[in-house]
């Protein structure tokens, strides 16, 4: 009869992990961390934690939990909230500052469809109004700088 012993393969048989010789580049100085960072997009684009969670298809504590750090976001989270945000992934991994928004933000969006809805001549009234504003306004700016 004959006895079996159980031999490890060799590969892992008592191999101890060797120390890397790989050498990372430091990451840029960041005054933010991603969750941070994530919550600050978050505002940017006019989302309340509740409706980025109902775009993602999770609860408010979750989104809660990634903004305070207190969750690690993983790379499926990235870019779910990525597409949520209609941001690039970079926007939320790289500490680069403030994300160029290309496209208006909810709070805008939600204004612009109270302006449409009013009769023509309200919103005539309106648009001067923002427009002598807003010239009121790059004025200042260019008497500043």
């Amino acid at each position: 009869m004959q006895t079996l012993l159980f031999r490890p393969p060799r590969y892992t048989a008592f191999v101890m992990p060797k120390a890397s010789k790989l050498t990372l580049m430091p990451l840029p100085p960041s005054d933010e961390t991603p969750g941070q960072r994530l919550a600050r997009i978050r505002r940017e684009r006019g989302f309340t934690q509740i409706e980025l969670a109902e775009k993602t298809g999770l609860v408010q504590t979750l989104v809660s939990d990634y903004e305070r750090g207190k969750l690690r976001l993983n790379a499926d989270m990235i870019l779910r909230l990525a597409t949520a945000l209609e941001v690039s992934t970079d926007a939320l991994l790289q500490p680069a500052g403030p994300v160029e928004s290309k496209i208006p933000s909810r709070r805008v969006l939600r204004r612009l469809e109270q302006i449409e809805s009013l009769p023509s001549t309200q919103q005539i009234v309106l648009l001067r109004t923002i427009d002598t504003f807003l010239e009121g306004a790059a004025a200042q700016a260019a008497r500043r700088a």
